[in-house]
């Protein structure tokens, strides 16, 4: 709380100062991406004037040149840096790709199916084996598509303060909130802070979610540029009740009218939760030793630079539950059940760099990775000792390309473990080729070897069924993928990438078909591998048609898996598709979009959902999905406000309650939520 009181006085004091009169962007744009110091077509438009606040009188030039210097103040200055150093620019438009990302994670969630409540896990309905990260996490991956991990927090390059604010309603008694205020002390010192915080009670009982997510960065280089440093500061608790889902799906398939209203619907517990709390300290900075520039005009002079990346975190997931419940097992070890797996990692790396504008920029890093995974005590089993902790330490040697030959892009990187046991190696190479103006190929390969999650690896339970060690027995999952593409400004995106696993690691049950039919199919899952190869196949392809007011948004996905036991289910097709109307409203003051959203993915082995571990695991006895969500939506911009009106699932009205969005966990039913997106400018 008290990181949302900071939070709501920052502000606070940013409205009193931000300017209600600031003009509107005069023609819509899109975002703008600029890889270093390469400088791409700029294709945004808006503008923002800055008035100032009364003041004395001064002389008539002083005054000019003050106005001049504030009215060329554009929206393009307004800038946002990833964690990766590529750059994008405020974007105050409206777009179906906004309607796209505005939801709790705050991207596209083509590839995800969520769960009925706000806050809850998201199932994928497609898979990417190309961008898994090179060390081991603590797991209950389930838990994680909203933690914000360090890869993800944003850093901020503003000429004045900004303040974006993001509302939607929730699901019953709550509201979602993500506010942040960016703002410079001087031209080189940037801040921000951002608080991300909701409360949904569900429509369903038993399904309450909440989180906190506070976020401060800061970056600073110095006058003549030698000297550069961001970093942040994260505090992130994501908590939510489990209810096991349905206790009889007859209450839900039958479509009875004395459970209509979902909240008098059985589940199968009522008295467990689970959390993520996780804290991080982050820091990058680098000097530059040389900094050749032939003139003033040298926008990539010859240099040679050495810097640190520091980064420590603690994070931990419980799972409680004040009583024993079959469906994890009988005769528990402890009552009630309070389970606590902690992760304690800290990381260091030091890096040398030499950019040229022709040779391109060349970097060779070395890494030290200190974890520590541990539980509260030793477990003596029938089958042998459980240890209370994995800890070690990894040193890796690394380097990086990325080069900008006339129409050819290129961007590569290697790790290699010296010292560990963790992790092997890490290869990743991109390209693009720019045809011509809209026209671009694009390709990639990825190849890695690294140990699955430490909850594989190592798990303790007040429940006798979870506790196991697969140290010895488990080895590298090995990583293949390689990727094509072809962007075009008038065909679409197209993309194709194949993947090949060894190793392949998953949860499954092991309940015998009568455990089943007892609804104790959750209380044996446990962690496997697959000895045989696991192929996958994903083709994407994405196309806006426009003609006049009108435009036709589509994404389509192609998969096939070939593997010799069915350890990947996915589904064969998945596809969404948006018809939608945009014009100005009353004489321009007001931006509008309008249209229906249509998304469909066939019918599959879908993963189910064991709230216990916060993973999905592997089932092949039920068939679920090959129904639509149908959503219609009326969305608005005035000025830098968007607004959003969408009635999800429609067709839940007058279709068969058969959606699921994992067994025994159906999706949600017809809602109307509205939110709202608002940037102020001082």
């Amino acid at each position: 709380m008290r990181y949302l009181a900071l939070t709501l006085l920052l502000l606070i004091g940013q409205s009193v100062l931000a300017q209600q009169d600031s003009i509107p962007p005069k023609k819509e744009g899109d975002s703008i991406r600029l890889q270093e110091k390469d400088t791409l077509a700029l294709r945004q438009k808006d503008s923002v004037a800055v008035d100032s606040m009364p003041a004395k009188p001064k002389r008539r030039d002083s005054a000019k040149l003050e106005a001049k210097q504030k009215d060329s103040v554009s929206i393009r200055d307004y800038k946002i840096i990833s964690y990766y150093g590529d750059t994008t620019v405020v974007d105050t438009t409206l777009s179906i790709r906004k309607d796209y990302i505005y939801n709790y994670l705050r991207k596209d969630d083509f590839e995800l199916m969520p769960f009925a409540n706000m806050g809850q896990p998201y199932n994928e309905l497609g898979k990417s084996f190309s961008s898994a990260p090179y060390y081991p996490r603590i797991g209950a991956k389930a838990k994680h598509p909203g933690y914000f991990e360090k890869e993800d927090v944003n850093y901020y390059h503003v000429p004045t303060p900004m303040t974006e604010l993001m509302f939607k309603t929730t699901f019953e008694q709550g509201q979602y909130l993500d506010a942040l205020l960016t703002f410079n002390v001087s031209e080189r010192f940037n801040m921000s802070v951002a608080y991300n915080g909701f409360r949904s009670l569900g429509k369903y009982r038993y399904e309450e979610a909440q989180d906190g997510k506070f976020r401060t960065t800061f970056s600073y280089v110095t006058k003549n540029r030698r000297y550069s440093l961001k970093g942040h500061i994260a505090a992130q608790e994501m908590q939510s009740e489990e209810s096991g889902g349905l206790r009889n799906k007859s209450q839900f398939e039958d479509d009875l009218p004395d459970f209509q209203d979902r909240a008098k619907i059985d589940l199968l517990y009522t008295n467990a939760n689970n959390r993520i709390l996780g804290k991080r300290y982050f820091l990058n900075h680098q000097f530059k030793l040389v900094n050749h520039k032939k003139d003033s005009t040298d926008n990539s002079p010859t240099a040679l630079a050495i810097g640190h990346e520091f980064s420590y975190e603690t994070k931990m997931y419980d799972f409680e539950q004040t009583q024993q419940n079959d469906a994890f097992g009988q005769d528990p070890f402890l009552v009630p059940i309070e389970d606590r797996a902690r992760l304690k990692t800290m990381f260091n790396k030091g890096f040398v760099e030499f950019s040229n504008k022709i040779l391109g920029r060349l970097s060779g890093s070395v890494s030290l990775f200190n974890y520590n995974y541990f539980f509260n005590s030793i477990l003596f089993t029938d089958e042998g000792v459980i240890q209370n902790k994995l800890q070690g330490e990894e040193i890796v040697v690394g380097g990086s390309y990325r080069n900008r030959i006339g129409p050819l892009y290129l961007e590569g990187s290697v790790d290699c473990t010296v010292v560990g046991e963790l992790t092997a190696n890490k290869f990743d190479a991109r390209a693009r080729y720019t045809l011509n103006e809209g026209n671009s190929l694009l390709g990639s390969v990825h190849v890695s070897s690294r140990m699955p999650d430490f909850n594989y690896l190592l798990y303790q339970s007040d429940y006798r069924n979870f506790n196991w060690q697969n140290t010895d027995t488990f080895d590298n999952i090995r990583t293949k993928s390689i990727k094509f593409g072809f962007d075009s400004r008038t065909y679409g995106l197209l993309s194709a990438e194949y993947s090949t696993l060894d190793n392949y690691t998953y949860f499954a049950s092991t309940a015998t078909e009568e455990e089943i039919g007892l609804g104790q199919e959750t209380a044996f899952v446990r962690p496997f591998q697959e000895s045989g190869a696991v192929n996958h196949l994903k083709v994407k392809y994405e196309k806006e048609i426009k003609w006049r007011k009108w435009a036709l948004m589509n994404t389509v996905m192609y998969q096939e898996v070939d593997q010799g036991n069915q350890v990947l289910n996915l589904p064969q097709v998945v596809t969404r598709n948006s018809l939608y109307f945009s014009s100005d409203v009353f004489k321009k003051a007001m931006f509008l979009q309008t249209g229906v959203t249509f998304k469909y993915f066939t019918s599959y082995n879908m993963d189910a959902y064991n709230p216990l571990l916060g993973e999905f695991y592997i089932q092949n006895n039920e068939e679920l999905g090959g129904y639509p969500l149908l959503d219609v939506f009326i969305n608005a911009k005035v000025k830098q406000t968007r607004i959003f009106l969408k009635a999800e699932h429609l067709n839940s009205i007058f279709s068969e309650p058969n959606y699921y969005s994992a067994p025994n966990y159906p999706y949600r039913d017809f809602v109307i939520r509205f939110g709202l997106v608002w940037n102020l400018f001082s």
